[in-house]
Parts: structure tokens; sequence; C-alpha cells
């Protein structure tokens, strides 16, 4: 008779170097955060903007808690929506040039349910071979025909696609890869998209806030939110807050509310926290100096890295991998960086086939933030770490 073995399998782990651990910080969310009691500066954080820790959505939290109490006491469709709820709505709408927005509790909430939902098992999937665990998930759960194409590989989706035009058909990519830091091949696939009659469903989540003034990759390049296009967005990286949101046709928007699972039956986010997106959002309207500043610290980054020798591709955004070749150097890279006061956790399968110590880039870390870690990186390339 089979039997559980949760001690060989967290053996196994270890021996593979795969085992992980949760490391808690102490404190605030920023450009130094205190880990296993030691201050760090942080390069492991989606806080592009350097939102979390915002004086002015601390305040604006603090003033909704007092007015509308901790929690949301029930979904959506029940009590547990605000008037603030239905603000956010429309402020994402109006910010993304969209008809109507419905927002979810996560980015994994807002892929797993909007997917399963608008696809079936008369749906033909065509979904990038690196996009986000969430989207993977989704495209598993709507129990529709999923087809991998080569990774940002247009001429080998128009075949894939061409031989299945029999179906209903939805292209699925996240805009920015969250592992490598490159941009989709968006005007192609909006084309590609327009041509075949397929949907086209975007991952925004790297993206909002930072691409295109903060509006994601179609204001990046200047293409109109056509009606085929549905976009997911999170309010928990460059926002600073917590949550998501998929955004596109009224119809769309009125579908996923009537059938998205995880919309459905989960409690709605707290008042305290849409407040805190809406907040965010006009923020970052008023003032484009941090994502400014964020595209200057990239570069700033970047630049050092070619300087030291070390690739950077396929990275386009703050997004910066450090590739190294097997388990055991990720995690020496990722010590040796944190005995030399930064911050940088290895990141190994499944979550991404090759090993890697990920960077990323806030619009608040200071020069000699980048000074430093490039510093140290040359001392980790000089032991043959890198």
């Amino acid at each position: 008779m089979a039997k559980w073995d949760f001690e060989g399998y967290i053996s196994e782990l270890k021996r593979l170097g795969l085992y992980r651990r949760i490391n808690d910080r102490e404190g605030s969310q920023g450009r130094i955060v205190k880990v296993r009691g030691v201050e760090v500066v942080n390069f492991s954080s989606n806080d592009y903007l350097g939102l979390c820790n915002d004086s002015d959505l601390k305040e604006r939290a603090a003033e909704v808690v007092r007015t509308h109490g901790t929690g949301a006491g029930a979904s959506r469709l029940l009590s547990g929506g605000t008037e603030l709820h239905r603000e956010l709505e429309e402020i994402i709408s109006e910010f993304k040039g969209t008809e109507k927005t419905v927002l979810f509790n996560s980015g994994y909430a807002a892929n797993t349910g909007a997917i399963a939902a608008i696809c079936d098992m008369d749906t033909v999937i065509f979904s990038d071979e690196l996009n986000h665990a969430s989207i993977i998930d989704g495209c598993r759960l709507s129990r529709g025909d999923v087809i991998i194409y080569r990774h940002a590989d247009t001429a080998h989706l128009r075949k894939l696609i061409k031989d299945n035009l029999d179906r209903k058909r939805i292209i699925i990519t996240d805009s920015v890869f969250s592992m490598d830091g490159d941009i989709a091949p968006v005007q192609d696939l909006v084309g590609l998209a327009g041509e075949y009659d397929c949907l086209l469903y975007l991952d925004e989540a790297h993206s909002t806030g930072v691409l295109g003034d903060g509006r994601g990759v179609l204001h990046h390049y200047n293409i109109k939110p056509e009606p085929f296009i549905i976009q997911m967005g999170t309010l928990s990286k460059a926002l600073g807050s917590v949550g998501a949101f998929v955004t596109g046709r009224a119809e769309i928007a009125d579908f996923l509310i009537n059938r998205a699972r995880s919309l459905i039956y989960s409690t709605a986010l707290p008042a305290h926290d849409i407040a805190v997106s809406i907040e965010a959002i006009r923020k970052i309207q008023r003032d484009r100096e941090r994502i400014k500043r964020l595209w200057q610290n990239r570069e700033h980054l970047v630049s050092g890295l070619k300087e030291l020798g070390i690739d950077t591709t396929p990275s386009e955004t703050p997004i910066v991998p450090l590739i190294v070749p097997d388990n055991e150097r990720a995690i020496r890279l990722s010590d040796f960086l944190f005995e030399k006061g930064f911050y940088a956790p290895p990141v190994r399968m499944p979550t991404v086939k090759i090993p890697r110590v990920r960077l990323t880039v806030s619009a608040v870390h200071e020069d000699e933030d980048i000074r430093g870690l490039l510093a140290v990186i040359s001392e980790a390339k000089a032991c043959g770490l890198l």
C-alpha cells in the first residue's frame, strides 16, 4: 500500500539544491529590509515605484480603516464591496482605456478565475512557454485544448493558429516575463489576433505602473485596446497595494462577474486596500518622476553589469536576472550578496529551467545602492560565482 513520504521528498529537494525556506522580513517593505536580523539593501521586491511604504498611501489606508473597518466581511456579490470598489474599477478602466473592469483578490485569482471562465473544452488556448504559473493553472482549470508556442516566437504561433481555425481561439501571454524581464512581442500578437479572430489575453502584472507611463504595454507601444484584447493587471507590485483586475469589453467583465469562481466565492478585498490602489494610480498620474527614476536606476544597473562583462539579455525592464549554471551556484551567489549587505534570493526549478539570482530595481534605490551592488557582483565574478 502506498504511503505518504513527506520526509523523503524534503530530503530529495535538499540533495538537489531545490529546498526552499521562507525568510520573512522584520518590518516594512522598502529599499532597506531586515531579514534574519540583518539590514540589507533589497533587490528582490516587485515594489517597483517604492509605494509600499509611501506616507500618503499609509495615511489614506488609516483613514479608510476608521470609516469602513478592517475587513470586507463577505464576497463582492453579497455585501463585501463598497463605493470605493466601484470607484477603483472606473479609475482602472479610464487608466487603461477600456469599457469595464472587475476586481480580483490577487493576480493568481484573476488568472485562474478569468481564464477558466472564458475558455472551455471547445477553446484552443495558445500559451507562451514561459507564461507564469497562474496562467498555466488557469489554462488547466479551463479544460481547453492548450497548445504551447515557443517563447515569443510569433512565426511558430502563426503556424499553430493556422492549424486550428475551426474552433474558438485565444492567445495568452505575459506582457513582461517575470523571471527574464523581457517584453512579449505584443505588436505582432495584436496583429495575429486581429487577423485570425482570436482573443488576446495580456497578463500586465509586471507592466502596470512600469511601462507606458504606468498604463501598461499597450500604451508603451501606442496600441489601441481593441475589443478582442483582455488585460489582467495586479495592484500588488508597482502600485504598492494588493489585488488584481481584469479589464476589457463591458460584456466580458459582466461575464466574469457571473462565471469567475475565484471572484464569486472569495471574500472581497477590504476597503482600505482599495483606497490605497486608488491613491497609487492617482499618484503616478500626477507625478511621472517615480517611473522616470525607476528607468534611470535600471539603466545604471544594466550598463554597470555590461561593463563587468555580464550578459543582461533578454532583460528589457527593471527585472534583471543573473544566470548561473546550477542550483548550488545560485545559492552561493545569493548568500555572497547577503553577506555583503544585498538581498536577492536564488530562483530555481520549477519556477525556472535555468537557475538564477533575479535582481529587481526600484525607483527608491539610491545611486550608492547600485554602485555597491555592482562592486559586490564584480567580487563575485572574480570568485567564480558568475
